[in-house]
């Protein structure tokens, strides 16, 4: 239960692992094979590079690290950067349950995402998926020039939601994140499972009934 003296005000969520997460991994299967390496392999070339660092603290852009990463791999024209997008993230989803969770808190809860991300990112969200009605503060690390889990970007969201640091839960699917988020004294939930972390938010929030999981 959260503490009556010093209660939850916001709750902030990371984007990739948590709202959207990889459910099918058959379409990168695929491609790794068609590239000829394994799907490991082909996910440390997209996300464990410089490139990919760089992207993320704004100091690439999303379209020359795609460039760079589709080179590397012998894909050279546009189109064939386009087609790799889509079947490296065809197995993405976005979970509507846990959506329309944080939407039913927002008003009685300050909401924010906080994603590592590229450039690209705050575009997809706010337009492609519609998700302006659900936060109050969108911070794409590459928009601000700083990173999970450096404790400039926890205060960053801190600040733009006006909340103290024990006023804040913050989830996130990497644990050095959560940590880093914790040693500013900010609530930290390490996520497994969309069921697991609903359970622990309605006892953290003190919430009951329509603000569940689940359609209503």
């Amino acid at each position: 239960m959260s503490n009556p003296f010093h209660p939850i005000k916001a709750l902030i969520l990371d984007f990739g692992g948590v709202l959207m997460r990889t459910e099918n991994h058959a379409p990168r299967e695929r491609l790794a094979r068609r590239l000829g390496l394994s799907r490991e392999e082909l996910t440390s070339i997209v996300f464990d590079t410089e490139e990919s660092r760089l992207a993320e603290v704004g100091r690439l852009s999303s379209e020359e690290r795609w460039r760079r990463v589709t080179s590397r791999l012998g894909l050279n024209s546009p189109q064939e950067r386009e087609s790799f997008s889509r079947q490296f993230f065809g197995g993405e989803t976005l979970d509507s349950e846990l959506v329309d969770y944080v939407r039913r808190l927002r008003g009685r809860f300050k909401t924010a995402l906080l994603s590592n991300a590229s450039d690209s990112l705050d575009g997809f969200v706010r337009h492609k998926l519609g998700l302006d009605d659900t936060f109050d503060v969108i911070i794409i690390s590459a928009l601000v020039g700083v990173s999970k889990p450096d404790p400039a970007i926890y205060r960053l969201a801190l600040d733009r939601l006006q909340v103290a640091p024990h006023e804040a839960v913050f989830v996130d699917d990497r644990q050095v994140n959560v940590e880093g988020a914790a040693s500013l004294g900010i609530h930290g939930i390490h996520f497994a499972t969309r069921e697991a972390l609903l359970e622990e938010l309605n006892a953290l929030l003190d919430i009951e009934g329509p603000a569940q999981g689940g359609n209503d």
